[in-house]
């Protein structure tokens, strides 16, 4: 009996002893980013835009897509998906990577008489992201109801955010983040 009191007596003080020393260790967020992977939509007011340009940057803690729009991009939605498809058709947009981010700006590729304002010169390399470090492929899934779908190729189911910005000019940008690590 002794020997048991005395066991459990030594057991309870090493386990006081570990919670005494601190506490444990935990990762903090990769540059302090705290972004999940969940989807993000946003609509605001409505107002006549269309797009403008699609460019890409890389940045120490995450890579950016910027979608250009003329006017105010009346807004957004942005989420990972099975297979990004073609509006219109639904037909499969093929995309590096091992996730795909579908991009859709609530801002028609057509002006007034509909002609397009944005003519990519290769659907499906819009922009050139060899050596990026999240990015694998950025294409176009085409417009249609006042909407323009892009699909994002990334390394892996990262976290992102999206937003609006003011500008250039008198037009606005839809950007998507997708960071580099957890």
């Amino acid at each position: 009996m002794k020997r048991s009191l005395a066991l459990l007596i030594s057991m309870l003080l090493g386990a006081v002893f570990l919670v005494s020393t601190g506490p444990a260790a935990t990762a903090a967020p990769y540059c302090g980013i705290t972004w999940g992977s969940l989807p993000e939509s946003h609509l605001v007011g409505s107002e006549n835009a269309s797009i403008a340009n699609v460019r890409a940057g890389q940045h120490p803690c995450f890579d950016r897509l910027v979608i250009d729009v003329y006017g105010d991009v009346r807004g957004y939605d942005v989420r990972y998906v099975d297979v990004v498809r073609e509006v219109g058709t639904g037909t499969a947009v093929a995309l590096r990577g091992a996730a795909d981010l579908q991009v859709i700006a609530t801002a028609p590729n057509g002006g007034p008489g509909m002609s397009p304002t944005y003519v990519p010169s290769n659907r499906r390399e819009l922009v050139n992201v060899t050596g990026y470090s999240t990015f694998r492929q950025v294409a176009y899934a085409g417009s249609f109801e006042g909407q323009s779908n892009f699909g994002l190729g990334v390394r892996a189911r990262l976290p992102f955010r999206a937003f609006i910005l003011d500008g250039p000019g008198t037009g606005s940008r839809l950007v998507v983040d997708v960071a580099h690590f957890w």
